[in-house]
Parts: C-alpha cells; structure tokens; sequence
C-alpha cells in the first residue's frame, strides 16, 4: 500500500483533511492535557511532572514547526559538504550554554538540585556514538526526529521506535561488558577552568563553529530553524530547572525495553545498567508514568501530533515499502544500542551535554559524523535515495 493509497483511505469522501486535522488535534490536545494531570494526581506524583509534560509538549511542537535539523545536519555535512545545519545547531548550543552553565553553577533553583553527569570516553563510548551516527541515517531520523516525525503522520518511525526500544534494552543488557573496557575519566569545562572561562571558551569555540559552517553552507539558514534552535535551548533549560536534569530521550526506551523482557520472563533487574547507582534497581518495578524521561517523550510525540493537526499537515502515511521499513527497524536498533553505550542520543549526548559543558558531546558529534558517513553508504540498501529525506528533518 502507497502512501497515496493510505491517505485516500483514511480521507475517505466523508472525511476531508481538514476534518481530519481537527479530530487529530482535538484528540491530541485532550491526551495531552490527561497526561499533564494524570501525572500530577497519581501517587507519588509532583507538581513539575505536570510541567514536564507541559514542556515536553512545547518541544514536540517546537520540533515539529521548526523542523530543527539533527540527522538531517549530519547528512548534509558527510553528504554534500552541506554545513548550514551546523549553524543552526551552534546558535542553539551557545544560548543552552548560557541558560544551563550559569544555571549548574547555582546548583539548586527553588529547592531543586541541578545536576548534568559528564559521560567517561572509551571504547564503548566510540562504539555506541558510531552505531548511533551510522543508525540515524538509516533509521530515517534521530531520537527526537523519530518522536516528532511519527507525530506528523510517518507510520515508517513505528518501526524505528520499536528498533529504538530493542536495542536500548539489549544495549542495558550489555552494558556489564562495555563498562569494563578502558575509557577516560569524564570532565567537563567547568570542573578545568571553572564556570566563567568556561562559558566564554564555548561560545568562543561556537562562534568559530558558526563562521565556518556558514562559509560551507551551500544556502543561508532558513529563519525557521534558528527560531527552532533558540526555542528548543529554551525548553532544554526549563528542563534542567524542573527536572534537576536537562532534557534526555533514549534511557526511556531501554526502560521501556527492559520492562518487556522482564514481562516474558527475561528479569533486567539483574543487569548491570539497572543495578548501577545511577539506575536504581526499583526504576523496573516503579510505575513508568513516575519515569521524567517517559513523561516527557510521550508528551513530545503528542505535541507534535497537535502542531500538525494545528498547521493543517497531519498526513497519515506508510513511509515506504518493506526495505525503508527493514531500515528503520535496523537503524533504530542500532540507535538505540548505540544510545546506551554512549549514554545518550544527539539530545542527551550531544545538545545536553555540550549545553552543560561536558567534553564527550563534542567527542559524541566527531564520531556521530564518522558513522553518519558509514550510515549514508547503507542507505541504498534499503531503498533510499541518497539525495532525498525520508521524512521530516530529524
């Protein structure tokens, strides 16, 4: 079944695409409004959990209207030699450096500890950021890109979310072995210079991202995507601010994984990831609507529906025939093993950590692009075109 034929089918005579994105909306709104609430009112449920839900509504939105480039950025680059992305991508990271560094320095807002865990750099590190780089071009979109994508009507990133939610888990499974190999202590800029020389190297570091992206940039930067890149260092700051973390996506998935596998009988509360201090072992058996993480990612991907439903662009669409579909399974594997190994995505390991200072997000973006190199060579083995994006930018 075409994507035509799928969207004749649902806008049957009766049911025009306005009607369509009205009902969507409507819908949207109203879950998007139940899970703020039900999250709020359920036991051991707070305040900001609502919040939460609230802001990760705004991202969804944020995403789906900007159509802020992650996976999109590093194909372009590895691709064409195509840098604009990365403008983008700097903007958004100077302003995040400027909300969260100063933000971490206070340590605590209203009661609150903020904190942000630099992630050690060894070998499963590189791994994972690799797998991640080479998943995302496959898999037709990043972690954010899957959530926001799906939201706007590609049934396609069904299959890269279910990938996502296997891999994080195997990737939880293994991660006994990974975290035994050699790596580097973490280290962020603060914990070297201190938090003021800190700042200004990073947007030192920044701007001269800016300037040379901007002379490889084969068009100037649409408005839209700066706009985006602002809003999105915005909400990642409330994030922090309300969570006592920035924003992160992918440690949901493997607890959503996880779950699963211990539901057919496979007990994760005996791996490594969970029992680490960092996972505590009753996460397992805690309720997932208490997990900031899930909250959050839920009520991204039903922010984004109702901006599409919003601007009139829900469009229900299969994305493909069986080998795109074969790709985002595999890709979102990959991702999503990826994901665990370097402790993250292109949000935690990439925007949180460089906003937040930590040296692995720039190491996570030069491994990212190595293996966004290697995901792009693959892309035709699964029916895609090298030149055309499989969905929104991601």
């Amino acid at each position: 079944m075409s994507d035509q034929v799928l969207t004749d089918f649902v806008l049957s005579p009766r049911v025009n695409r306005k009607t369509l994105n009205a009902i969507v909306g409507t819908v949207a709104a109203g879950l998007l409004t139940a899970l703020a609430l039900a999250v709020w009112a359920q036991p051991g449920g707070q305040w900001r959990f609502a919040a939460l839900a609230l802001v990760g509504g705004l991202i969804g939105a944020a995403l789906l209207r900007s159509s802020f480039g992650f996976a999109s950025a590093f194909r372009a680059l590895v691709q064409w030699g195509d840098a604009a992305g990365f403008q983008a991508h700097a903007l958004m990271l100077a302003l995040a450096t400027l909300l969260m560094l100063p933000l971490l320095a206070l340590g605590h807002v209203g009661g609150i500890g903020l904190h942000a865990g630099a992630t050690p750099i060894g070998i499963g590190f590189a791994v994972g950021a690799l797998m991640f780089g080479a998943g995302m071009q496959v898999g037709g979109g990043c972690a954010s890109g899957t959530l926001f994508a799906l939201g706007g009507g590609n049934a396609k990133l069904i299959g890269t979310l279910a990938g996502f939610v296997i891999g994080s888990a195997l990737g939880a499974w293994s991660m006994g072995f990974w975290w035994s190999l050699p790596s580097f202590d973490s280290a962020t800029l603060q914990s070297l210079v201190g938090f003021g020389p800190a700042i200004a190297l990073q947007l030192t570091v920044l701007a001269i991202v800016w300037v040379v992206a901007g002379r490889n940039a084969r068009a100037p930067v649409p408005r839209t995507l700066l706009i985006g890149g602002l809003v999105l260092a915005v909400l990642n700051a409330a994030t922090l601010v309300l969570a006592g973390k920035p924003w992160g996506e992918t440690s949901a998935f493997a607890l959503w994984g996880a779950k699963l596998f211990t539901e057919i009988g496979i007990d994760a509360r005996t791996w490594t990831y969970f029992a680490h201090p960092a996972n505590t072992i009753s996460a397992i058996d805690k309720a997932t609507s208490l997990d900031v993480t899930s909250i959050m990612d839920a009520a991204i991907l039903l922010g984004a529906i109702l901006a599409a439903a919003i601007a009139g662009v829900f469009q229900p669409r299969l994305g493909g025939s069986l080998r795109p579909w074969l790709g985002a399974l595999i890709g979102g594997m990959a991702m999503g093993y990826g994901a665990r190994l370097a402790n993250g995505c292109n949000i935690g390991a990439y925007f949180s950590a460089i906003g937040t200072g930590s040296l692995s997000g720039w190491a996570w973006m030069a491994l990212a692009l190595a293996g966004s190199w290697i995901g792009v060579k693959l892309r035709p083995l699964f029916s895609l075109d090298r030149t055309q994006e499989t969905g929104p930018s991601c």
